[in-house]
């Protein structure tokens, strides 16, 4: 059964890249989000298995709906993403509840693993 995955970035290249790079790899894009709101909303309808989630974004902001998110529903796993590669980002993005964090631009395989992987907890 394939892996559903919702992408959340405000930038459409990146969503873009991202629904590239998983194709033909047993995960499902099942849903996109352009900010943070969005995303909560979506996520909560969809309810999918995986959640690729930008932490800067406008409206809210990656770390604010992860919270959210999470509080409805622990299960979802939820994969942070940013091109700060800084270690106060990546323990904030962890402490609202990420199982992983990945950073920009992104490396094919090293993707699609830590997607497998928070699916697989």
């Amino acid at each position: 059964m394939a892996i559903k995955l919702v992408i959340v970035d405000d930038a459409p290249f990146i969503r873009e890249v991202v629904r590239h790079i998983v194709d033909s790899s047993g995960i499902e894009v099942i849903g996109e989000a352009q900010d943070g709101q969005e995303a909560v909303e979506l996520v909560l309808s969809l309810r999918p298995d995986v959640v690729l989630m930008d932490l800067v974004m406008p409206r809210k902001s990656g770390i604010d709906a992860t919270k959210e998110i999470i509080a409805a529903h622990p299960e979802i796993k939820v994969i942070a993403c940013s091109t700060l590669d800084q270690e106060s980002m990546v323990m904030k993005a962890l402490d609202a509840g990420c199982c992983h964090y990945v950073t920009k631009p992104f490396k094919k395989e090293e993707l699609i693993a830590t997607i497998k992987a928070a699916a697989a907890k």
